[in-house]
């Protein structure tokens, strides 16, 4: 009994979901995201040039696998909605601030003109008015312990989150629409990069939201601070391959069409895994009018994310 009760904890802290990493499941996989919209602009300096047969061939000839995510919650998907930011952020109420306070660690200082006896809690950043809702997982022991993409270690412990195009150090309150729970945390990974998800959490914040037995659940994400979420460089990932051979065929088939297209390593805990990227886009709407140009000649639904800055290799699932 003693054995089997220690085999259920240690199940019950396992990254369920593998948010951000799912193509570890398959050897070879193109990337998938259920999320499209609809533009008539086309992102400038490529060359768009249709290559539907060769890239049929190219699939057929790599081994193209189709991935499903397992032990996803029985409720059906939300759609990813955003929202982008007013004019003018609103206040943030007292006691949002005191949940961010105590939820990001930030160290007490004192008001200004207030003696040392009079320290009161920094104030919280007021919500930006950027929202998005879709649909959250947690990961835990696989990434414990290892590099996130900013750099540091990942602490499954600490209030933190992967999302795909958030900055950095991104401050976001994270609601379950489920339970009306929420939770601040801050972004520090890079994922997921799994069909239908917008933000995998540490398992201290999916305790928080109580979202740990239901592995998948509906979320609210809102960001805190004066942050441009949708400004910076970012790229459309095309897909991912355990053999960098392939990688290279796919990078050299879209190279006659697209430009720049790269290959970026990830040492992930299954191993060793090479993700095709095309682009290098300034502003986030561009780079979603790449991906849905991708999508539309090429066949692909692939994954925005972000560029960023930092050491190669580390973290970005």
């Amino acid at each position: 009994m003693r054995g089997a009760a220690s085999l259920l904890r240690q199940r019950s802290l396992r990254h369920r979901h593998d948010p951000g990493d799912a193509l570890n499941r398959s050897p070879e996989t193109f990337t998938l995201d259920s999320r499209k919209r609809v533009s008539q602009r086309q992102p400038g300096g490529l060359n768009h040039s249709r290559t539907p047969a060769l890239l049929l061939c190219a699939l057929s000839t790599l081994g193209v696998l189709s991935v499903s995510s397992p032990g996803c919650a029985s409720r059906k998907p939300i759609a990813d909605r955003r929202q982008r930011p007013p004019a003018q952020p609103s206040e943030t109420p007292a006691d949002t601030a005191e949940s961010a306070k105590r939820a990001t660690g930030i160290p007490e200082v004192p008001a200004p003109g207030a003696t040392a006896k009079r320290n009161r809690p920094a104030p919280a950043p007021a919500p930006s008015g950027y929202t998005e809702e879709g649909n959250a997982s947690w990961y835990g022991v696989p990434f414990h312990g290892r590099h996130a993409s900013n750099g540091e270690i990942y602490d499954m412990y600490k209030l933190t989150a992967a999302h795909r195009t958030l900055p950095f150090e991104t401050m976001v309150r994270v609601t379950n629409l489920n339970n009306g729970k929420s939770t601040v945390v801050r972004i520090t990974d890079r994922g997921p990069f799994v069909d239908n998800r917008i933000i995998d959490l540490s398992l201290a914040a999916a305790r928080e939201v109580d979202s740990v037995d239901a592995g998948v659940v509906p979320v609210r994400v809102e960001v805190l601070g004066g942050v441009d979420p949708i400004a910076g460089f970012f790229t459309v990932q095309v897909g991912a391959f355990r053999d960098r051979g392939n990688a290279e065929r796919l990078r050299d088939l879209l190279s006659a069409s697209y430009s720049p297209i790269f290959i970026q390593q990830y040492d992930s805990p299954d191993g060793m895994f090479y993700r095709v990227r095309v682009g290098r886009i300034s502003g986030e709407d561009a780079a979603r009018q790449l991906g849905e140009q991708l999508h539309d000649r090429e066949g692909f639904t692939p994954f925005v994310t972000r560029l960023d800055e930092g050491p190669p290799g580390g973290g970005n699932r």
